[in-house]
């Protein structure tokens, strides 16, 4: 049997207008208690490359340098059972989502979500969606490849070049 599984509390501030949406922390990530923590993952690099600043800065550094970007960063699911951490061992009837509607409540200026790979997406719109109110229901989005050393198909650099469209959202 699979244990549950908590996800860590958003990282936004009230002027965010960009959110970036995970699924689950992975197993390292929960363990180290940090976003994206498994050394393989390459979304602080290009957070860094992104936004300036080297991935070699502590945690609590590198989420600090994600506010005067106006980067909010969160996961879709609040708690759900899962082996191991690919998404695709989630039990789909074991999650929760986060409360978004709370979320756009205090961050109201949130113009665009990125979803850091398919499964992100395609949980947020299957189970957060239907519980998000008007007009947070209607914030658009865009899914990039997922920044996981799962997703091998993708060199760092196409990822990099993907991830490039967070700069054409105006902050």
């Amino acid at each position: 049997m699979n244990s549950t599984l908590t996800s860590f509390n958003c990282v936004a501030k009230a002027d965010a207008k960009i959110l970036i949406l995970g699924t689950m922390p992975s197993i390292k990530s929960l363990q180290q208690h940090e976003y994206y923590a498994h050394p393989r993952n390459c979304f602080w690099d290009i957070m860094g490359e992104i936004i300036g600043f080297s991935r070699n800065l502590d945690y609590n550094s590198r989420l600090k340098k994600l506010s005067p970007a106006k980067i909010a960063l969160w996961d879709v699911i609040a708690s759900c059972k899962r082996k191991g951490s690919l998404d695709s061992n989630i039990e789909n009837e074991s999650i929760t989502p986060n409360n978004f509607t709370e979320l756009f409540s205090h961050c109201p200026y949130i113009k665009m979500i990125f979803f850091n790979g398919q499964p992100a997406a395609k949980l947020y719109k299957k189970h957060a969606l239907p519980t998000i109110t008007e007009p947070f229901n209607a914030i658009p989005s865009l899914t990039l490849p997922s920044t996981s050393p799962a997703n091998a198909l993708w060199s760092y650099e196409k990822k990099l070049s993907a991830w490039q469209a967070i700069n054409q959202i105006e902050t």
